[in-house]
């Protein structure tokens, strides 16, 4: 009986006379999730949890999230009650219990239809709206019927990792465009063009931004469009944080350029209405003209998710609920909540000589700051800084390198003020402990 086995080679037992090789044992160690540090480099938890581990356990004090985008464990960002008296309704109805179509209950994609179709020019079918497992089927979905031999999509740098981890699985190959933080992380359009060629089949957009916090004007996401033309692809439009705006740049959905490059949009329930364990996104198909009609990408994604997981039946049934009762007062309690601790956040960090924010946080969760690593003492890198004040001061904040930037940070402001505080205060606190000796200036 075969015992051991190395890259699909099996050693004899007794009553073994032949090794056995096994024929899925290379595609496993050769594949995309099989490399050594691969979640490291493709998953934000995977980070998370690593840098979670390095908390000293006996440290009386709270470990602070600061390191994900997930304020539903606070009670101040607890969802409206309208929105889970619906859900309880569906729940208690009976009439959820069932399987639903692979590309969601026909009530629930309309109403979600005439809900996206408020801000754009242009009216959305029940046709148009794919419900997906939160967000991030979504992304499997999109880029998945887009993966074809020597095809390629760009994605932004920084971003979203689950797009490149994605592409890995798919064997889409992946090109990265700059974000410019000193131009409040726009798309650097020139680095756009440049990376594209005839094998280009999308770009992705995110906004607004995670993991910048930044959010595109109009006038700069009219260009993205007629560049996305001109490329001749389509732009994928991670919405996933839409309407979360508090600054100065109002939120523009891309779909209102769907009539000059065709636009996949991607969003959520989980964040605008802080829900993010009930796993319910969508995909919406903003293509006036119908060319991903005529290219087949719509049928695609059908197919794709017949032979898919579905979101929760249940969850589905509420969301024409959800929709329609959620009052506005919540969405602006949020949006104020966020506001506030957005500007502790910028305030605090400029007050820290070890981390420096190019921009102001606008929207989304989140800021990106850059570290100073000439002002640390054994502090190697932006994953080790990371490691080190989880240890020291049981803060977790997430590394720049896995979203795309090496000696960055990103850290969120989505958790209650006091809690924010305490976390920018013990970030101060590490940096003034490891600052250079010969450094005259406090860290």
């Amino acid at each position: 009986m075969a015992t051991h086995h190395d890259n699909g080679r099996a050693a004899a037992g007794e009553d073994d006379g032949d090794a056995v090789v096994w024929r899925f044992a290379r595609p496993a160690v050769d594949g995309a999730l099989a490399s050594e540090g691969a979640a490291d480099r493709i998953s934000i938890r995977a980070v998370r949890y690593k840098i979670r581990e390095s908390v000293d356990e006996r440290d009386p004090r709270p470990v602070l999230p600061l390191a994900h985008g997930d304020p539903s464990v606070f009670p101040a960002f607890r969802t409206a009650p309208e929105v889970e008296d619906a859900v309880v309704a569906t729940l208690r109805s009976g009439d959820f219990n069932c399987y639903p179509a692979g590309v969601g209950l026909p009530a629930a994609r309309r109403a979600l239809a005439e809900h996206l179709s408020r801000d754009l020019p242009y009216k959305l079918s029940t046709d148009d709206v794919f419900l997906t497992a939160g967000g991030t089927q979504a992304i499997e979905v999109v880029i998945s019927v887009l993966a074809q031999p020597d095809a390629n999509i760009l994605l932004p740098r920084p971003g979203y990792p689950n797009y490149v981890a994605r592409a890995a699985l798919n064997n889409l190959q992946v090109r990265h465009f700059d974000l410019i933080p000193e131009r409040g992380w726009e798309i650097d359009l020139d680095s756009l063009v440049s990376v594209a060629d005839k094998n280009t089949t999308a770009m992705v957009i995110i906004n607004p931004n995670n993991p910048c916090g930044s959010v595109y004007t109009y006038e700069h996401l009219a260009k993205v469009a007629e560049v996305a033309r001109k490329l001749g692809i389509l732009v994928i439009a991670d919405e996933v944080y839409g309407n979360l705006v508090f600054g100065s740049s109002p939120f523009v959905p891309m779909g209102v350029f769907g009539h000059v490059a065709p636009v996949l949009t991607i969003g959520s329930l989980s964040k605008r209405w802080v829900v993010p364990g009930w796993r319910l996104g969508w995909v919406a198909v903003c293509d006036p003209k119908k060319i991903l009609q005529e290219t087949k990408i719509i049928a695609s994604i059908t197919n794709f998710l017949n032979v898919s997981t579905d979101p929760a039946t249940f969850i589905q049934g509420a969301l024409p609920r959800i929709l329609d009762n959620t009052k506005e007062d919540f969405f602006k309690r949020i949006i104020i909540l966020l506001a506030e601790s957005a500007e502790i956040c910028y305030r605090e960090i400029n007050g820290i000589k070890c981390i420096t924010c190019p921009h102001k946080p606008e929207g989304s969760m989140f800021v990106m700051v850059k570290l100073n690593l000439y002002l640390l003492e054994e502090i190697h890198d932006d994953i080790d800084f990371c490691c080190k004040l989880a240890k020291e001061e049981s803060v977790i904040l997430c590394p720049g390198s896995v979203v795309g930037m090496e000696n960055w940070i990103r850290i969120t402001f989505a958790i209650d003020s006091s809690s924010l505080l305490d976390g920018l205060a013990r970030i101060k606190s590490f940096c003034q402990r490891h600052k250079k000796k010969n450094l005259l200036n406090d860290a």
